[in-house]
């Protein structure tokens, strides 16, 4: 059988395996060993690719940067410094129409430069900001879509572990994906400031009414709380920017900066400290897991010649580079309701990136408009897995589910909008990054 009939079989088997339940890491190396197989008719050859894709795939010393960056955001989640963060920022807002949701997406966008993990803003700000928000007289499903559609912030502000993991399958500089996704989280938290000031102008009774100005000196005494979050997001993303720091070694010293905060505020004890790290080697080895298995499906689908075969099609099709990131955007938002945000990553990226490269997309354009359109799932039906983390923060409250959807709607729709602009003007992405 050729080669190219068995990089598309491949394909299709895959969707099947996935839509099955099976892990796609497991789907993406069985698939790949399975197709390598039928490729060459010898299964010790199949087999060393599969072990020679998968040692090189995590053995590269950028590969370090994701236990880092994740031990730093759990040490930061495990502080307590997202509810200092809106315990600060709320009572600043508190003279505009709709402070506390603004105070949120602001909050969020704060927390999100330290942490870079989406399901972590979320289940911090379920349990600060919701009820403070119901309890000040906000509508519920108001108040729930709030933290769930602020949340995807985390996710494209940097540090993010997407465009981690993004930067890893297409070996493309991290620094500048960090650099590039600071306009669109800017772009994308201003809209949803926009819309909740917005929400509180035109239906009023969805909306707490402003409470008086709390006393300046009181805020003054709080502004202090911010100090350690301006500290480390300064560090990391500084020493990033500046080229004083590789990402990995960012990475290492924000983890240690994060863990020093949290020691000397006195609100990490030895139990705690144990379930970070437990934590950290789950997600880790996760990541490790998914990026193995990504690593040998790209190599099997490049020996295939699907990526060269799609890109032809591409190019002769006279779709253009608009049409092709606008279906490109379509895909990925569609499997955002059926996989997670890496798993999407890991399918779609591999197929994709030459076709761009081939179009002369900017490798970091193309990252950030990824990483918008997947994000997108994480609000969407029926997975949506951070309305499924604020929904089972607040599953005590009596919160549903489908509140939750039907509140995170609207702010996956600014998104949309977004990622709309991100497309048509590249130089939101790029301008930062001086290209």
């Amino acid at each position: 059988m050729d080669s190219l009939v068995i990089g598309y079989l491949s394909l299709a088997a895959i969707g099947v395996l996935i839509y099955a339940g099976v892990h796609i890491a497991i789907a993406l190396s069985l698939v790949s060993l399975a197709g390598v197989w039928a490729m060459t008719g010898q299964l010790n050859l199949a087999t060393s690719f599969v072990a020679l894709a998968a040692t090189d795939s995590i053995a590269d010393y950028t590969f370090g940067v994701v236990p880092l960056f994740v031990l730093m955001g759990l040490a930061v989640s495990e502080s307590g410094l997202g509810r200092d963060t809106f315990a600060v920022v709320s009572r600043l807002t508190t003279r505009i129409k709709g402070g506390l949701g603004v105070a949120t997406v602001l909050s969020n966008a704060i927390f999100a430069a330290i942490t870079g993990i989406s399901i972590a803003s979320a289940a911090v700000f379920s349990k600060v900001a919701v009820p403070e928000m119901i309890r000040s007289g906000y509508d519920k499903r108001l108040a729930v879509g709030v933290v769930a559609g602020s949340s995807v912030l985390g996710m494209l502000i940097p540090p993010s572990l997407l465009l981690i993991l993004y930067a890893i399958l297409t070996d493309t500089s991290i620094g500048d994906l960090f650099l590039g996704g600071v306009g669109p989280g800017l772009l994308l938290a201003a809209a949803y400031c926009a819309y909740i000031v917005g929400v509180a102008i035109l239906k009023p009774e969805r909306v707490a009414v402003p409470s008086p100005a709390h006393d300046g000196r009181h805020v003054d005494a709080r502004k202090r709380l911010l100090i350690p979050v301006i500290l480390l997001a300064g560090t990391v993303l500084g020493g990033i920017y500046t080229g004083y720091f590789t990402p990995t070694e960012a990475g290492a010293v924000g983890a240690a900066l994060a863990l020093l905060i949290a020691f000397g505020m006195r609100r990490l004890d030895g139990r705690s400290s144990w379930r970070i790290a437990v934590q950290t080697g789950h997600v880790t080895a996760a990541v490790c897991f998914l990026i193995i298995g990504a690593s040998i499906y790209g190599r099997m689908l490049s020996f295939s010649g699907v990526p060269a075969s799609l890109t032809a099609w591409v190019v002769e099709s006279g779709i253009g580079t608009f049409g092709f990131l606008v279906l490109f955007s379509l895909v990925l938002i569609a499997l955002g309701t059926i996989l997670d945000s890496s798993s999407i990553l890991l399918v779609t990226v591999p197929l994709a990136f030459p076709i761009t490269q081939q179009l002369g997309v900017d490798p970091v354009h193309f990252g950030l408009i990824a990483v918008i359109a997947v994000e997108i799932g994480l609000l969407t039906p029926p997975l949506g897995l951070s309305v499924y983390v604020v929904h089972s923060t607040l599953r005590d409250s009596g919160v549903k589910l489908g509140d939750v959807f039907r509140g995170a709607l609207p702010f996956a729709a600014v998104m949309v909008a977004v990622l709309a602009l991100v497309i048509v003007f590249p130089p939101i992405v790029l301008a930062i990054v001086g290209r």
